[in-house]
């Protein structure tokens, strides 16, 4: 009205809204703030609550409240229930042998391993799949009948040759790639996939011809 210089009447007629609206003040509860101080403090302390368990809750400490007044409280306040954090990968292997170590950069870990599969007619065969851990990219996929370890040295000899030798190799399938690899049991547990993955990296790099440095390109030990 101070605005575009017209009376209340003129105004209210405009707008096709009765005066006494205009005049008379939203009045609150005498005890809207103590409430609405409350469920902050509940809805603080308990995160994963909603506002119908908070309800239940300021009943128990002796208010006279219904679920309809304290949503309103609640979404007036911008109070919600936060969503549920994605479980992460884990971080070790089943049987507790290797830890596994997190990539921080492109062709920082790959990690390779078989899936296998029947065709119409029973046959089986086995794909051999490689990805970067960092980008989640298919570096490579390999199917055939058979697949062994010099199919895997062989795959990843041409990747060495495309993208360079990578930080870290991983596979979930250590103990079958111990004696295709040459590796005994002499080792422990603990330090299997690190001594696995090194020889890997060893044996791919010298049938290329490829000398890796060996405080660049290494497996971790835990």
């Amino acid at each position: 009205m101070a605005k575009f210089s017209v009376s209340e009447r003129f105004a209210c007629k405009v707008l096709d809204q009765h005066r006494s609206t205009q005049r008379k003040k939203l009045k609150g509860r005498a005890d809207e703030e103590a409430l609405t101080a409350d469920i902050i403090r509940l809805a603080s302390r308990y995160g994963r609550y909603g506002y119908r368990r908070i309800t239940a809750m300021l009943r128990f400490e002796g208010w006279t409240v219904n679920a309809k007044r304290v949503e309103r409280i609640w979404r007036r306040e911008g109070l919600k229930v936060p969503q549920k954090q994605p479980k992460r990968g884990r971080l070790w292997m089943n049987d507790g042998s290797c830890v596994r170590l997190r990539p921080e950069h492109p062709n920082h870990v790959w990690s390779y391993d078989f899936v296998e599969g029947r065709t119409h007619n029973g046959r089986k065969f086995r794909m051999l799949n490689i990805i970067d851990e960092f980008t989640r990219a298919c570096l490579a996929i390999r199917i055939d009948r058979k697949l062994n370890s010099t199919d895997v040295i062989d795959v990843l000899s041409d990747l060495f040759i495309l993208h360079g030798v990578p930080g870290h190799v991983r596979s979930d399938n250590v103990l079958c790639r111990e004696a295709a690899l040459g590796l005994g049991q002499q080792v422990s547990s603990r330090r299997r996939c690190a001594d696995v993955g090194n020889k890997l990296i060893q044996m791919v790099s010298t049938v290329n011809g490829i000398a890796p440095s060996h405080s660049k390109h290494r497996i971790q030990r835990h």
